[in-house]
């Protein structure tokens, strides 16, 4: 009965209506890139049977979820600031709530899972790894799985979703100091958050100084194997950043709710750090895929590189591309 109340008894943010209508103007632009974007990942890797690799399976899934967040959220969210309020109701405001945060933690579980993919590749904690189509599909499921255990308690009154910023949007309640509710809230933000953070920056750090060592042997080579390891490394440290910048403050603001809950922001600056998080959908399928030396160029003709299996050896990085 709490999740399907009335909202309209929720507080009217103070926001210009011109501010709306810049904000759905950007989000509108947000979600065509994305649904350009993940679509193009999706189709060329169908089209493609060399893609089609174990190694690649949380690329494409990763460009499944993004493209979830797009049609659930981001379209939803452009259309109702064009409107000025979210017009869609208690039960559509959970339904949305729901999506954007399942599709959401799915897309960082699934580049936990790929951070560690490269980890336990390049840096063999585990010795010589055969990456098996199995390997690849219990990375993917367990994405699914974990995003659904921890977004699914709300819809039973274990926390709850509703409007957020500019009241335009759902996402889980970070506000509501019910004991009940922050128990949620701690649970999500340290297994949905903390704990991917942790192996992301951990296995992306380890795989950094692996091909530090490996440029620090490869200077026999003339200097090539450090220009390698420099262009890897500035990919990594891409990646990174990437994440910080669009997940670190939307949590931050959310934990700084969550200890105070009379933590006040101003609705347009607080709905920053949430469209930040939304922009993951444009800034992932550019790093994780059209960097990826595999789909790069236009006519994403595949270009199979062993640099990952030469790490052990210190050998040059070797690539062909492969005709049609």
């Amino acid at each position: 009965a709490k999740i399907l109340t009335d909202i309209s008894n929720e507080e009217t943010a103070p926001v210009p209506r011109f501010a709306y209508s810049i904000l759905a103007v950007i989000m509108a632009i947000f979600c065509l890139s994305s649904v350009v974007l993940n679509t193009t990942v999706i189709w060329v890797t169908i089209r493609h049977r060399q893609l089609r690799q174990p190694i690649n399976y949380a690329l494409v899934n990763l460009a499944v979820a993004d493209l979830g967040v797009t049609v659930s959220g981001g379209l939803l969210t452009a259309i109702t600031n064009s409107m000025g309020y979210f017009s869609l109701g208690r039960a559509g405001c959970v339904i949305e709530g729901f999506s954007v945060a399942f599709f959401g933690i799915v897309a960082l579980c699934t580049v936990a899972v790929i951070a560690v993919d490269r980890f336990v590749i390049v840096c063999k904690p585990l010795g010589i790894v055969h990456f098996h189509p199995k390997h690849a599909v219990m990375g993917v499921a367990f994405a699914w799985i974990w995003s659904l255990i921890w977004n699914i308690p709300p819809l039973f009154g274990w926390g709850s979703y509703q409007l957020e910023g500019v009241k335009t949007s759902c996402a889980p309640d970070w506000k509501n100091p019910d004991p009940l509710n922050m128990s949620y809230i701690m649970c999500y933000f340290c297994l949905c958050f903390a704990i991917p953070f942790i192996i992301i920056m951990f296995s992306y750090l380890t795989l950094l100084w692996t091909l530090r060592k490996v440029s620090g042997a490869g200077i026999a080579h003339g200097g090539t194997t450090a220009k390698a390891e420099a262009k890897v490394a500035r990919m990594v440290i891409v990646m990174i950043l990437a994440f910080l910048i669009c997940w670190l403050p939307y949590a931050a603001f959310s934990l700084a709710v969550v200890f105070n809950s009379q933590f006040y922001i101003h609705p347009l600056v607080a709905t920053v750090p949430m469209y930040l998080a939304k922009t993951s959908t444009v800034y992932n399928p550019i790093i994780y895929i059209f960097m990826n030396t595999q789909v790069r160029g236009f006519s994403f003709l595949p270009r199979h590189c062993t640099y990952f299996s030469s790490i052990k050896t210190g050998s040059l990085p070797r690539c062909q591309y492969e005709t049609r």
